[in-house]
């Protein structure tokens, strides 16, 4: 006996002082649940076979049954019961004889982690009454027939979320019966979008179907001027994700009693979808190398990302903000949060958060990439998720913007948000979390300012409208994209814009004015800069416009630099230097061609076929000088994708994907990726080189796994060539 105290006495965490229980995060572990809980001494005749006992618990938890129907999860691919809070399900109890309301009395119990608690809603005893309230737990009999009732049980709209255990107890005189441990009975319960008493409760269902239901979307890259899209699987009901990202939960250590609040559900997300702090989904990379991983733009959707983590418990290489933005959306969509994915053009990426962007020139105009610090980015995609606020004033309910990407830490940690959108929209960054952030994010100004050999800096130009010019997501049914740049900020120059700013700069947002500064703008003669549709691999050209307003003759000397960039705004190198002098004639405008040779790009080029081109001119007459900058993406060329013969459900079918090699040189090192939700798992194969001008063809077998409409999307990857795309969507017939 005294052995057997021992060992469990090992088992037990230590306890501190602080606590009566240890911390209760983690939805997996169990405790010990008695089957015989007994009231006292217990008399020898005592057979717990003469009372009421459960022989069976039906729950009916098949996608075509009643609760998966109604709840709207009879997609998922997970054999348990899967049901929404705040709202009735069904189950039936088979007991070994009729069940008798005078005598008899039983109960349900609920319970989740390893040290249920009653008072932290891990514990929950359900007993059987006349009525269900609305949005609280409550048990009623709708039916009985010899042997077996059934219920109808209504859970709290509040309630956690997450995999509870269930028991059926039995009120004997000498103590409780209770039915064995029986994992079939598992019952998830997530997030209610169709309940009005949920937080995250949405009102339209077209859009329900979209932020909640749709297991694919669409990023939108590229820039500002070369808006480009692709597919993503987000794939929130295929097999083991739901417990992927309730493990997610886990692994940020977040409470369990704090598990059914959306705002603590999300903010510890935006951490653990990054590898930054405790070793979390995905680690970033944007320097180009990618050993020992899958390049960024080579993923087609969350799922491997979230299944390898799961398994592996280990982060996932490599991500860009794209990807933590697409695996963050899967997560928030499987526990029923609506979600959509942004995408901001020209992004600001301030270091310090003063809404200012220093670009600084050195005395001939070229940019000093010693003293710039700050960066625009060509795109930043984020999360925005739907919920009330409770602990924001009325009116900044709805959807808050929340970000896995690791930028800068907030509290510690690298993480963003929830932010109200409206709170940034009307400048009121006081709310919590991270809204100064996200407000320069969008609202920055850009200042070109020159160091002169003194050390004297004069600005001469500031660009108010580059910076979150334009906010997008994709459309509610359907693959277009809709601009919502309005639902971050008012119109440019508008008299509410003005009263934005300044209410975000009262509360606290640093804005220096120009008055700190010398500033004289160059008014009599504009600058513009356009470039020609590039294709990969192809010349193209780029013209310098300028016009002179004044009746001045000038020269002007130009300079142009081409540099190779990251997504982020970061330079890689310079690939075209270019200068020459213009002459300017009173009152007209002048272009001035520039040849820009594949040769001189295509050695140094990243994988996003991004340019970034500055322009900078000095009006000898005046000593004036005009800047211009503008990013410039590559068309890439596509995959095609075709299917052979008809698409039945469960029947062999075949898949071609042909990419033709549009390069001067050999592709080295190609995996191809195909993916679609419901159709078919991640297949990968890899190709040892694509000769130029050649085309390779693939053609796949797959098992089509549910009828309907779907998508198929592939991505290649190479050393010299990525972010190559193609999708293509199919009718899978029933059998």
């Amino acid at each position: 006996m005294s052995e057997t105290t021992s060992t469990n006495e090992e088992n037990k965490p230590p306890l501190n002082g602080r606590r009566a229980i240890p911390p209760n995060y983690s939805n997996d572990e169990e405790n010990e649940v008695p089957e015989m809980e007994a009231f006292g001494l217990i008399p020898r005749g005592f057979n717990p076979r003469d009372y009421l006992r459960v022989v069976d618990i039906y729950m009916f938890k098949e996608p075509q049954e009643i609760n998966k129907q109604e709840h709207h999860t009879d997609k998922y691919y997970n054999p348990k019961l899967i049901v929404r809070r705040g709202q009735a399900f069904q189950i039936q109890i088979d007991f070994n004889r009729p069940y008798k309301p005078e005598t008899d009395q039983f109960w349900l119990e609920f319970l989740m982690g390893r040290y249920p608690q009653q008072n932290k809603g891990t514990y929950i005893p359900i007993l059987v009454g006349n009525v269900l309230k609305p949005g609280q737990w409550g048990a009623k009999i709708i039916h009985r027939e010899n042997n077996s009732i059934r219920l109808s049980i209504m859970s709290s709209a509040t309630c956690i979320i997450g995999k509870f255990r269930l028991y059926v107890a039995v009120l004997t005189p000498y103590g409780i019966l209770r039915t064995r441990r029986n994992s079939a009975t598992d019952t998830y319960i997530l997030f209610n979008p169709w309940c009005q008493l949920d937080a995250v409760y949405l009102d339209d269902e077209k859009e329900r179907e979209e932020y909640v239901l749709n297991d694919v979307g669409i990023v939108f890259h590229g820039n500002i001027e070369d808006v480009k899209s692709r597919s993503w699987s987000y794939g929130q009901f295929e097999e083991n994700i739901l417990d992927a990202c309730l493990f997610l939960m886990d692994k940020a250590e977040l409470e369990l009693s704090g598990r059914g609040n959306p705002i603590k559900i999300c903010r510890v997300a935006s951490a653990v979808i990054n590898s930054r702090d405790e070793n979390g989904v995905i680690a970033g990379s944007w320097n180009n190398s990618y050993d020992y991983g899958v390049a960024p733009s080579a993923w087609t959707g969350s799922v491997d990302i979230l299944l390898e983590y799961y398994s592996s418990k280990q982060p996932v290489r490599y991500g860009q903000c794209w990807v933590f933005a697409g695996v963050f959306n899967t997560f928030l969509r499987c526990l029923g949060i609506p979600a959509r994915l942004i995408t901001n053009y020209s992004s600001a990426h301030d270091n310090n958060a003063n809404l200012r962007l220093d670009f600084f020139l050195d005395d001939e105009g070229k940019v000093d990439t010693r003293l710039t610090k700050d960066s625009v980015w060509n795109y930043h995609c984020w999360n925005e998720a739907w919920m009330t606020r409770p602990d924001l004033p009325v009116g900044f309910g709805g959807w808050q913007v929340v970000d896995g990407t690791p930028q800068e830490t907030s509290d510690g940690m690298y993480r963003c948000g929830p932010a109200s959108v409206q709170a940034i929209k009307h400048g009121h960054v006081c709310f919590q979390f991270d809204a100064p952030f996200v407000y320069a994010e969008v609202n920055s100004d850009i200042f070109y300012t020159r160091v002169e050999k003194n050390g004297t800096q004069v600005v001469e130009k500031i660009d108010t409208t580059r910076i979150g010019q334009l906010i997008v997501t994709k459309e509610v049914g359907g693959d277009g994209m809709v601009d919502i740049t309005e639902e971050y900020k008012f119109r440019e120059g508008s008299d509410e814009e003005r009263l934005a700013l300044e209410t975000a700069v009262m509360y606290g947002v640093k804005k220096q004015s120009t008055q700190d500064t010398t500033y004289q703008p160059q008014t009599d003669v504009d600058m513009d800069f356009q470039a020609q549709k590039a294709v990969l691999g192809n010349d193209f050209k780029v013209t310098i416009t300028f016009r002179n307003k004044s009746r001045n003759s000038y020269t002007a000397t130009t300079y142009l630099s081409g540099n190779i960039v990251f997504y982020t705004g970061v330079t890689k190198s310079e690939f075209k230097k270019h200068s020459f002098t213009a002459k300017l004639e009173p009152s007209s405008s002048s272009s001035f061609d520039i040849v820009i040779k594949s040769s001189e790009y295509m050695r140094d080029l990243l994988e996003q076929a991004s340019f970034h081109f500055f322009v900078t001119a000095r009006i000898n007459e005046t000593g004036k000088i005009l800047a211009v900058q503008k990013a410039l993406m590559l068309e890439i060329p596509t995959l095609r994708i075709k299917t052979k013969g008809e698409l039945v459900a469960g029947k062999e079918a075949s898949v071609i994907v042909e990419f033709t090699n549009p390069l001067k040189q050999t592709l080295e090192n190609v995996t191809l990726r195909l993916e679609g939700p419901g159709v078919l798992r991640t297949i990968k194969k890899q190709f040892g080189r694509i000769p130029m001008n050649s085309t390779l063809t693939w053609e796949a077998k797959f098992f089509p796994m549910r009828p309907g409409l779907r998508k198929l999307i592939a991505s290649l990857n190479s050393d010299a060539l990525r972010h190559v795309y193609g999708e293509l969507i199919v009718q899978i017939q029933k059998p």
